[in-house]
């Protein structure tokens, strides 16, 4: 009887070993640049296994979902390369709905970077090589503390071109944590304890301590001796995180929403014409003066919506110069209006900014939107009609519900014009969808 006891629990005690080990080898994740499909019981697995997870909570139906597929798969192999690597991982929340509603996923697709456990919502660009950008800033160190000059070069090739750089040389750390911290998705931010000859050459500045400040995609390169304190340090970054010269497209619109200055703006023909060179020039001289504006200039030809607005088109005198307070006004300096080639362009530009500073100035409404209605506006025209598809929808679903013929209620219902809309969603969870 007692030898039947023993067999007995020997055999529950192997099988319970088998079930354990079977289990977690089932939760055994390898980096190897594939996306990672998760369910309810590895989920909490995979997020206390890797430092840093991107997850995309999805549904098989949701077109939005579909497309970013692709994206994800071209992504996930560079995020795994990195040195701090980013694990790519989906999870179809409308299949585990009772984890979707644990962790408040009320829409498809929503996106979530774990990091170190710590989850946080990514709103950001969702194209391959946008991601990739976007996630490695998101991940890195508030402020990168740089040993020796390898490790600077090392740290401004890694950064990229996205974001502007910023490195304090025999800085003290703490000046810096702060602004890292509060401006971490716009810039990178690192000290570097010593400066040798070579480093002082090769960044440009000639005395320590000094806050070194790069815009690798457009080339531009600034050095802040001080002071220090009283806000003088955070009104630079501030300033450099828009180049000196911004070309104006929809995507350097987005770089003006939070940016309280106004904006010397150039209106020519076609900026990519030989002679924007000179022009450029003399607006980058007269930028350095002026930090507490913003230079930017506009081609016609690239961007004419954004142009006709201050009532330039091709048919105006231009180069036009104004200065735009980023809203529903811009002014026009009476002394100088337009720019001649005839005339030097930085004695021009000079009179002009002159004029600005006295008051000699017309105020005008422009004509189109303002920078938030630019902004507003890039989400195209596709995504209008659906819009104007979806409002339809409601108008009419509410007109059917006021009807007081139950046959012709239920003659709509069965011809799926009221519960098309609900396709694919279960009944315990239908969420919104959420648009690229």
């Amino acid at each position: 009887m007692r030898s039947s006891g023993l067999m007995f629990w020997r055999i529950s005690f192997l099988l319970a070993l088998s079930i354990s080990l079977s289990a977690s080898s089932d939760d055994q994740f390898t980096i190897d640049g594939t996306v990672l499909e998760l369910t309810d019981s590895n989920f909490e697995s995979a997020i206390s296994t890797f430092d840093c997870v991107f997850v995309d909570f999805y549904a098989p139906w949701c077109g939005h979902c579909k497309r970013l597929n692709p994206e994800l798969d071209a992504a996930a192999p560079i995020l795994a390369k990195l040195k701090q690597p980013i694990v790519i991982a989906k999870l179809n929340a409308d299949k585990y709905s009772r984890l979707a509603r644990k962790l408040e996923i009320d829409a498809f697709p929503t996106l979530m970077l774990y990091n170190h456990g710590v989850p946080m919502e990514y709103y950001g660009p969702r194209k391959a090589e946008l991601l990739v950008r976007y996630l490695k800033k998101f991940v890195a160190p508030d402020v990168a503390v740089l040993e020796s000059d390898s490790h600077v070069k090392e740290f401004v090739e890694d950064a990229g071109t996205a974001f502007p750089v910023f490195i304090g040389f025999g800085l003290n750390e703490s000046l810096v944590s702060g602004l890292g911290r509060k401006y971490k998705k716009k810039a990178w931010f690192a000290v570097a304890k010593d400066a040798s000859e070579d480093v002082m050459v090769a960044y440009d500045f000639d005395r320590a301590p000094a806050l070194v400040a790069q815009h690798p995609a457009y080339n531009e390169h600034s050095v802040f001796y001080g002071p220090f304190e009283d806000g003088f340090l955070e009104e630079f970054v501030k300033q450099n995180f828009i180049p000196l010269i911004l070309p104006i497209n929809h995507n350097t619109l987005k770089l003006l929403k939070d940016d309280e200055r106004k904006m010397v703006l150039t209106i020519v023909e076609d900026e990519t014409h030989e002679s924007m060179g000179k022009l450029v020039k003399a607006l980058r001289a007269a930028a350095h003066a002026n930090r507490d504006l913003v230079f930017g200039y506009v081609g016609v030809e690239q961007f004419e919506e954004f142009a006709d607005s201050f009532h330039a088109d091709k048919k105006a005198e231009l180069p036009k110069i104004v200065v735009w307070d980023g809203d529903e006004e811009y002014e026009q300096v009476n002394v100088v209006e337009t720019i001649s080639h005839e005339e030097d362009h930085l004695t021009q530009v000079s009179r002009f900014l002159e004029g600005y500073r006295e008051g000699k100035t017309e105020k005008k409404r422009i004509k189109g939107p303002s920078l938030m209605g630019f902004i507003n506006s890039m989400i195209g025209v596709r995504s209008v009609y659906i819009i104007v598809f979806l409002v339809a929808v409601i108008m009419m679903l509410r007109s059917l519900g006021q009807v007081e013929e139950p046959a012709r209620v239920r003659t709509a219902a069965s011809d799926g014009q009221a519960t098309g809309v609900l396709e694919g969603e279960t009944s315990e969870h239908k969420p919104r969808d959420k648009e690229d």
